[in-house]
């Protein structure tokens, strides 16, 4: 089921504590262009599936990645994409904008993302998985 607008945002604000709308809109913008760039074929459409159209698009249209960001280079990333973010904050950035999408996912198709990216990126949608 796809989440509404306000709806993701409301859960992105909340979970990152973010004063304004428009700071969880920032992340979330950030976070899923990084992460569309990880993401292929029907994992992609099916996650942009889950989201609001915009965040969907942002998704389907990512930022170029040369090769797969480990966890941490991942954190760094958006850091450097968010003005004014340390690797501490983007970290939380990361944390709420992941969450709020492996929710909207569902864990069948939260099986099937973090297949596709390199270890360690459950931690990021807070779903650490048994070694």
């Amino acid at each position: 089921m796809t989440l509404r607008r306000e709806a993701f945002l409301g859960h992105v604000q909340e979970r990152g504590e973010y004063d304004t709308p428009e700071e969880a809109e920032r992340a979330a913008r950030v976070v899923l262009a990084l992460l569309g760039a990880h993401l292929v074929g029907d994992v992609r459409a099916q996650l942009a599936a889950c989201l609001p159209e915009e965040f969907a698009l942002i998704l389907l249209n990512p930022l170029q990645s040369a090769e797969p960001l480990s966890p941490e280079r991942f954190v760094r990333a958006t850091a450097a994409w968010i003005e004014g973010a340390t690797e501490q904050t983007a970290a939380w950035d990361v944390g709420a904008v992941l969450s709020t999408a492996a929710d909207a996912a569902g864990e069948g198709l939260l099986s099937q993302i973090l297949l596709q990216l390199p270890a360690g990126y459950d931690l990021l949608f807070g779903r650490p998985q048994p070694t």
